[in-house]
């Protein structure tokens, strides 16, 4: 095995431990014994755990920035790439109900301990918000596409985190279609492109 693809197989599991375990209580031989890594190989790839966390939000933002890329692709509707969105709430409900959603949890964990790397994570939140803000803007609403973005973020992640909370697969499935319903509201009617709903929480 290559030290390139090595490498990536240790970002890979550091990023799914960091996400089920959390990043404190994840340790070097955690990831380590994940990937079936002596820690004398290990430290040859990785010499602290900060440098593996920042590996693993670059993975993140790479992996994230490629998914909304496809979705981009697929739909030329910018209300059906908002859907993509939404959807992911029922696409990754199991994981969601038992460790949370991966970009709040570890942007929520990284501020309570402080760290360097908080600001890098909440990149991925950006990354979203500004692509949601487009989508929006294609929609017909440039005018407050950026705080429609918002709050679709944040309605997601106030679901995400009372899913994990009450574990509620049908309380997923009615905020989703509840979502998709207030989106649909928000296309312009026939000659009537500003009678649209607000946000509302």
């Amino acid at each position: 095995m290559g030290a390139a693809s090595t490498r990536r197989q240790i970002v890979e599991a550091a990023d799914r431990l960091f996400y089920e375990q959390g990043f404190e209580a994840t340790s070097f031989a955690d990831i380590a014994a994940a990937v079936r890594l002596s820690r004398g190989n290990f430290y040859y790839h990785f010499k602290t755990k900060d440098d593996i966390l920042a590996a693993v939000i670059a993975l993140r933002l790479t992996t994230t920035a490629g998914m909304l890329d496809a979705w981009e692709a697929e739909a030329g509707d910018p209300a059906e790439r908002i859907r993509s969105f939404i959807h992911i709430l029922v696409m990754n409900r199991a994981k969601i109900m038992r460790y949370g959603c991966p970009v709040g949890t570890l942007c929520n964990e990284l501020a309570k301990l402080h760290h360097v790397a908080q600001d890098e994570a909440g990149q991925l939140f950006t990354l979203f918000r500004h692509w949601l803000a487009r989508q929006f803007s294609a929609l017909g609403r440039e005018a407050d596409a950026d705080a429609l973005a918002l709050h679709l973020l944040m309605r997601s992640q106030g679901v995400a985190t009372l899913a994990t909370a009450f574990h509620d697969e049908a309380f997923i499935d009615r905020e989703v279609a509840d979502m998709g319903a207030w989106l649909e509201a928000l296309r312009p009617g026939p000659g009537h492109p500003e009678t649209v709903s607000r946000p509302r929480a």
